[in-house]
């Protein structure tokens, strides 16, 4: 299902892209060929149209993208995957061993002194 949304959001985007093309803006743009037949063939607000349909697409684009966080998979261990690294890493790395200070003997067990028996 998410990667249907996901086909949905890149058709939406594509569509978003001929449209704000078509659009008129302050230099004209591509509908600016077109005025003069809608004009003729009395076709009135055209760009109302394109317009609700540039708003419509960008509504459909946002909720769409949001539906698809409801679709994300989801990893199957409750912990970070950060926090399993680290925890893999510490039990496979070489170099962790505990700290010696410098100079310090390493700790040793002394043998045990005999006893003596009481008096």
């Amino acid at each position: 299902m998410y990667n249907v949304i996901v086909i949905l959001i890149v058709v939406a985007s594509v569509l978003m892209c001929l449209i704000v093309l078509i659009q008129e803006s302050k230099g004209g743009g591509l509908a600016s060929g077109f005025a003069d037949n809608n004009a003729m063939l009395g076709v009135r607000k055209t760009t109302d149209v394109i317009e609700k349909t540039t708003w419509g697409l960008a509504a459909v684009m946002v909720l769409l993208s949001i539906l698809s966080v409801a679709f994300l998979a989801t990893p199957r261990s409750a912990g970070s995957a950060i926090m399993e690294q680290a925890i893999e890493e510490q039990a496979t790395n070489p170099t962790n061993v505990p700290a010696i200070e410098a100079g310090a003997q390493p700790k040793t067990e002394a043998p045990a002194a005999p006893e003596t028996p009481a008096n």
